[in-house]
Formats: structure tokens, sequence, C-alpha cells
């Protein structure tokens, strides 16, 4: 009986762990420009952090994001940063990274559509996706020392590289 309770239980989890992400979707950059996900896919092995300038844990993080992107971009390595603030936050988010001077490109997702799409459930939420848009690892919420396990991850995908 616990083995099959078991079952039942990991059996959405595959599901979830192994889920792909269409090269197909297209995102709002915060200078208005749609760009579509296999642009970056074409490179490596690619971070989607969801965020908000609400978001205290988000801000922390960032920090680390752009370390990441400075570090492992000549690899193949991209951050793509969505911002779900409302469209009222627009403002924000752009005075909020340009005053930062992050260099990983940043989008926009007012309405959440693309954060519920990816089963999004918290702020911050980072999934980590290898170049064939495969899901290999997802992050909900920062605690300080996340970023050691997000540096883990982001080299395991950069060490699978053809």
């Amino acid at each position: 009986m616990r083995f099959k309770n078991l079952f039942f239980f990991l059996l959405p989890l595959s599901f979830v762990f192994s889920q792909e992400i269409s090269p197909n979707l297209t995102l709002k950059s915060i200078r208005g420009q749609n760009i579509k996900l296999k642009e970056y896919l074409s490179k490596g092995p690619i971070l989607i952090n969801f965020w908000a300038t609400w978001c205290a844990p988000c801000i922390k993080e960032m920090v680390y994001l752009e370390e990441f992107e400075n570090k492992y971009k000549n690899k193949g390595f991209s951050i793509i940063s969505i911002s779900v603030d409302s469209q009222k936050s627009f403002s924000q988010v752009r005075s909020y990274i340009k005053t930062k001077k992050y260099s990983f490109d940043v989008f926009l997702d007012p309405n959440m559509q693309i954060f519920k799409k990816l089963n999004g459930n918290l702020m911050p939420t980072n999934i980590l996706v290898d170049q064939n848009g495969k899901i290999i690892w997802r992050h909900y919420g920062y605690l300080p020392g996340d970023e050691k396990k997000m540096e883990e991850q982001i080299l395991d995908a950069l060490n699978t590289l053809p």
C-alpha cells in the first residue's frame, strides 16, 4: 500500500521535472521587443528567473544572477530575468535594472501568463533549461546560500554540452 501511495505521489513530480519549454515561446523585453526563446537556446543552457521589484529575496538574489551571467556567458550560458510586476510598475523595473547596471536580459510578464505556464510557484522562481528546452532544475524562493546550489546546477548543465 505504501508503494502505491509513493507511486502516485512521484508520478506528477516526474511530469514537472521532465517538462519541456517551447523554443517558440515569445518574451517581451523591457525595451518593447519580442524575442523568441530559441534565440537563447541556440547558444546553450538558460536560467529563467521570475522576480518582482516588491520581492526582497528576488533583489538579494539578482546580485548572484549578474555574477553568473558574467562568469559563464562566454560558455553559452544565459540568464533571462522576467519581471512579474504590473504594467503600472514598468518604469520601476526599468529604473531598477538601469541603476544596478545588470547585464542580463530582462523581460516583462505583467499578467503572469508565462509564470503560470512554467508552473511558477513563488518569488523568486528559477528554472534551468538545457539547450533542447528541457527543464533540468527548478528552485523556488531564495535564502542566502541558495546561490551555491544554483551555480552547481549551472556548471552541471554546461558540462553536459556537446
